[in-house]
């Protein structure tokens, strides 16, 4: 389980010709709008994302998640291999979290990010239990608040990756920009943050995080782009353009969509740090 959080690019524009010192049968500039991100293509990596998927260990729970939560689709998006160290920020009971571990194999380390609030209400017995497993040996339990999610001597990482729980961040009163830079600081230059949340209807920003576990798309990429980092790559994989964004995005809240295969729009979004 996890419990839930998300964007707008910057025009620039060519200016018009001054019709004073151009020949009247001159063309008219028109403005140039700026490319728009990249959507994702499947990218090449180094692991087999549908053997990590299709592993006979997996629990059945998470199985059942899989077919909403597009786990393939993440891991490919993320550009992955073995070796690399990667944070999973609000992991919840750890269903990122154990892909994570699996893709980078036992050469590589993936920071399970929890805090205190969450576990003892929602996910400590859950979390615990998968942190155990052996699969998740190269796993790192951090029970750590969202406003200092990262030991001092924690090394460079090359992904973070937080699922559903931008939004969040409002009601919980966390300050977005402190954790924004401090995500941006552990990153290795040229590493990227990955971000998935349920969509909010135009304009609400994020005022929707609690009521309807919601966060505007624009929203998260503007203070992604405050925060220094560059908005690399946009996926579709999660988008439910049949969504009203007016309804609660979490699945036992609205069980009857849930039951009926209905899900929220949700955008996916990779940011770079850069140098690298």
């Amino acid at each position: 389980m996890a419990l839930g959080l998300a964007a707008c690019s910057s025009a620039g524009s060519a200016g018009p010709a001054d019709p004073a010192s151009s020949p009247s049968n001159a063309p008219e500039l028109e403005p140039e709008p700026e490319p728009e991100p990249a959507v994702a293509q499947p990218a090449s990596t180094t692991i087999d994302v549908q053997a990590i998927v299709a592993a006979e260990d997996r629990d059945p729970e998470d199985r059942e998640s899989d077919a909403s939560r597009k786990p393939a689709e993440l891991l490919e998006f993320m550009r992955l291999a073995p070796g690399m160290k990667v944070a999973d920020l609000g992991a919840g009971f750890g269903y990122t979290t154990e892909l994570l571990a699996r893709a980078v194999g036992p050469t590589g380390t993936v920071y399970s990010q929890n805090t205190a609030f969450v576990l003892d209400k929602f996910a400590r017995e859950g979390w615990d239990a998968r942190l155990a497993k052996p699969v998740n040996a190269n796993v790192v339990g951090l029970e750590r608040e969202f406003g200092d999610p990262f030991p001092a001597d924690i090394e460079p990482l090359d992904r973070v990756v937080n699922v559903l729980f931008y939004h969040d961040f409002e009601w919980m009163e966390i300050d977005r920009a402190a954790h924004n830079a401090d995500v941006f600081a552990a990153l290795r230059p040229g590493g990227t943050y990955v971000i998935v949340d349920s969509s909010a209807a135009a304009g609400h920003g994020i005022a929707d995080s609690k009521s309807l576990h919601r966060v505007e798309e624009a929203l998260v990429i503007a203070e992604l782009e405050a925060a220094g980092f560059t908005l690399r790559e946009r996926a579709e994989f999660l988008r439910h353009p049949g969504d009203t964004r007016d309804w609660n995005a979490l699945p036992w809240r609205s069980p009857e969509r849930a039951k009926a295969g209905e899900f929220s729009d949700k955008f996916v979004l990779e940011f770079s740090k850069p140098g690298g």
